[in-house]
């Protein structure tokens, strides 16, 4: 069974996204060099590995709005995010962005779900490397 591991939060305006974030609730927020999105860190981490040293806890991103992805994404953890979005399509799903890869972190995918809501997927991998050529899942 997959767990919620991460969230997005889209926004028109990272930094008006990241002013409003650490005045309201406190939350570190650092853009990703080379890439249009902003680590959230809503709860203490492990230095090392920066997974939250709470069990349960999770922390987050904020990412720019896109006509798939205008709301906020909820993101499960799983073995194999090719393997989980034909699931998710036999199931009546649909994949919004097939696997996609973050190099030396992991794996991401977007699907919709029969009612409408765009939910993400993630697989640790810190061997991930843009070389992989991923499966392309059916949609």
């Amino acid at each position: 069974m997959s767990g919620v591991v991460h969230f997005e939060i889209p926004a028109d305006d990272q930094d008006r996204a990241r002013t409003f974030y650490r005045a309201a609730f406190g939350w570190q927020l650092d853009g990703v060099p080379g890439m249009d999105y902003t680590t959230v860190v809503t709860t203490p981490v492990d230095e090392a590995t920066q997974q939250p040293l709470e069990p349960g806890a999770i922390n987050g991103g904020l990412m720019e709005r896109t006509d798939d992805l205008r709301h906020p994404v909820i993101t499960a953890d799983v073995d194999d995010i090719d393997a989980a979005l034909k699931e998710i399509v036999a199931a009546g799903g649909a994949v919004v962005q097939a696997k996609t890869t973050i190099p030396g972190m992991g794996y991401f995918g977007y699907f919709r779900d029969t009612e409408g809501n765009v939910l993400g997927l993630w697989t640790t991998a810190p061997d991930a490397t843009d070389d992989a050529e991923p499966e392309e899942a059916a949609r």
